[in-house]
């Protein structure tokens, strides 16, 4: 019997080891990985650079507090600041952790412009952790149910509605800022159509009445859409971005980072955190984001993602029973009318994994370093299962 808290529906599978895109279960069985710990591996399992740097650090320095300098930490956010155009970053263990930083700081600028009840814009079919401020944050009632109550401060309006935003701003005068996903990942891969109209509307809306624009990208980030950050298809700069996922390759590290007003809002004792930008972490985040760049894994993510996307749509996107297929980069969502969370363990079964999302969403983040000969091997896979999971409900 396991001492593990039962807080998963775990499925009966234990890996011992992988490469690339691969994994392999206790008794040698070989899986194609698209999931990637839900769209943070991104550079696979085992890369040899990543695993040599981290073995490196470990043997000089895994942490010593930020009661000191960490020049590891220092490293990483001069080259966040320069990926994303942004002045100051402050280092945690999630994107949890990170979008709570970004809820703190949101409120404490809006009480240094004397609001006494800053309030914050979030969206429906948003996930932003499962700390109480992101839950509350997160727009998933299943998922905030017997933990009420919920922190106040947050109103919500509808994902890629920019009137719905304005007529919170004509009504709620103690606004101080708008947290969005670029890209909902939980909500189902929902793209806005299109993402630069959306972003830049929210822009717009947020300096009119001087708020935040506070970006959530822990999924969104690092590559998976094909820029090192969602937002970098568009025109728009954030004042606040939020990190994790990808950024360590598996090393637990997140970030939030900031511009203008919001760099300099947190002084010291305002926000903390002990583990948070260590000098291992920070190691495993510098050695990901060196490797993306010089193999170019931001436009191989963009050209591959293209290319599943539209094999997918030739494959299943017209039949019966497919709403729709969608992403961008190697974020893909395949949406079906019923329900289809029993494809995640007919996939496991077959050897590939996947992950369903909202119930009818099939939802496809593989390692950045999918190769071309394993992303046509995952789309024979998917395209299989959908065709039949949708033959056995029609003949039933």
């Amino acid at each position: 019997m396991s001492h593990v808290m039962n807080t998963y529906g775990r499925l009966p599978v234990t890996f011992t080891h992988g490469a690339g895109a691969w994994l392999w279960d206790t008794d040698g069985k070989r899986y194609l990985d698209a999931v990637a710990g839900v769209a943070v591996n991104g550079l696979g399992h085992a890369h040899p650079r990543l695993v040599q740097a981290i073995a490196e650090q470990a043997a000089k320095l895994i942490h010593v507090s930020n009661l000191y300098r960490v020049a590891e930490q220092e490293a990483l956010a001069d080259r966040l600041c320069a990926l994303s155009g942004l002045d100051a970053a402050f280092f945690c263990n999630s994107g949890a952790e990170a979008n709570e930083g970004a809820i703190k700081l949101a409120r404490l600028h809006g009480h240094n412009k004397g609001i006494a009840e800053p309030t914050i814009i979030v969206m429906e079919r948003a996930f932003h952790g499962r700390t109480m401020a992101t839950l509350t944050a997160t727009g998933n009632p299943k998922a905030q149910a017997g933990f009420e109550p919920l922190v106040p401060g947050f109103v919500r309006v509808p994902y890629d509605d920019l009137d719905a935003v304005r007529r919170v701003a004509a009504a709620h005068p103690n606004i101080v800022a708008v947290l969005v996903e670029p890209i909902q990942g939980e909500g189902g891969i929902r793209v806005p159509a299109p993402l630069p109209h959306y972003l830049q509307g929210l822009r717009e809306i947020c300096d009119a009445h001087g708020w935040l624009l506070m970006l959530d990208e822990v999924q969104t980030g690092i590559g998976r859409t094909g820029r090192w950050f969602g937002f970098q298809h568009t025109p728009v700069l954030p004042d606040v971005l939020t990190l994790a996922k990808g950024l360590g390759s598996g090393v637990p590290v997140g970030a939030l980072v900031a511009r203008g007003a919001a760099a300099t809002t947190f002084t010291p004792g305002k926000h903390g955190s002990t583990f948070g930008g260590n000098p291992l972490a920070c190691t495993a985040a510098l050695t990901t984001l060196q490797v993306m760049a010089e193999d170019d894994l931001l436009g191989h993510a963009l050209k591959l993602g293209a290319w599943i996307v539209e094999a997918l749509r030739e494959r299943v996107g017209g039949l019966p029973g497919v709403v729709q297929v969608r992403g961008l980069g190697l974020m893909i969502g395949i949406e079906l009318e019923r329900p289809c969370g029993d494809l995640v363990k007919a996939a496991l079964a077959r050897g590939m994994l996947i992950n369903v999302t909202q119930d009818t969403v099939i939802r496809l983040v593989p390692p950045l370093v999918l190769t071309a000969d394993d992303a046509r091997v995952l789309v024979d896979g998917v395209a299989t299962l959908v065709n039949e999971f949708l033959a056995c409900r029609a003949a039933a």
